[in-house]
């Protein structure tokens, strides 16, 4: 996939992206992704707009419903969703390209079950997963979710690190989120 067709599929995707923090963070996903699909390989026809689509269902999610759908004493049902009705709206998304029909299919499939699914099929649904998960260990992220999750933000950086080893569905994915990590303890807060 071009970077023309990126830019194309992100300004689509938008309008869907303006609740949780979704544009930043579909934003930095879409970095780690590059850098999984570099290490890796995969399909960047796949993988980019899987990444780029996989969280446009919270916008049809109530937003008081948000924080009870994901992090500590989560729900997985409002979770899952924002996965079927993010199907919906990548599938008209989705049609501004031309894709083929198998193309498309796959990358409705991972939006379907990026959060869902603990059984990914393929490298690319991998990388998807691992660039998804890389948010809340990257700087930004990790300030975001403890502000929004109200946490101590030590303890979150225990809680993180502990949870690197079950998450990732790849050893560039887990290396990522040390290094991530890393950088978090480097910034003067003194977690390890």
């Amino acid at each position: 996939m071009d970077e023309r067709t990126v830019a194309l599929l992100f300004k689509l995707a938008a309008p869907y992206l303006t609740v949780r923090f979704n544009r930043e963070h579909t934003e930095i996903a879409l970095a780690f992704a590059r850098e999984l699909q570099e290490k890796l390989g995969g399909d960047r026809g796949i993988i980019f707009p899987a990444v780029i689509l996989h969280d446009v269902g919270w916008s049809a999610v109530p937003e008081e419903l948000h924080l009870k759908a994901f992090g500590p004493g989560s729900d997985p049902g409002i979770n899952r969703v924002h996965e079927v009705e993010g199907v919906k709206i990548a599938a008209k998304i989705l049609q501004e390209l031309s894709l083929e029909a198998a193309v498309r299919e796959e990358i409705l499939r991972i939006v379907g079950s990026h959060d869902s699914g603990w059984q990914p099929l393929t490298l690319e649904e991998k990388i998807v997963k691992d660039a998804d998960k890389l948010f809340r260990f990257s700087p930004r992220g990790f300030a975001i979710d403890v502000a929004r999750f109200n946490v101590d933000a030590g303890e979150y950086w225990h809680y993180l690190n502990g949870m690197k080893e079950k998450w990732f569905f790849t050893l560039a994915g887990k290396e990522m989120a040390a290094r991530e990590l890393e950088k978090i303890a480097q910034g003067g807060k003194g977690y390890k």
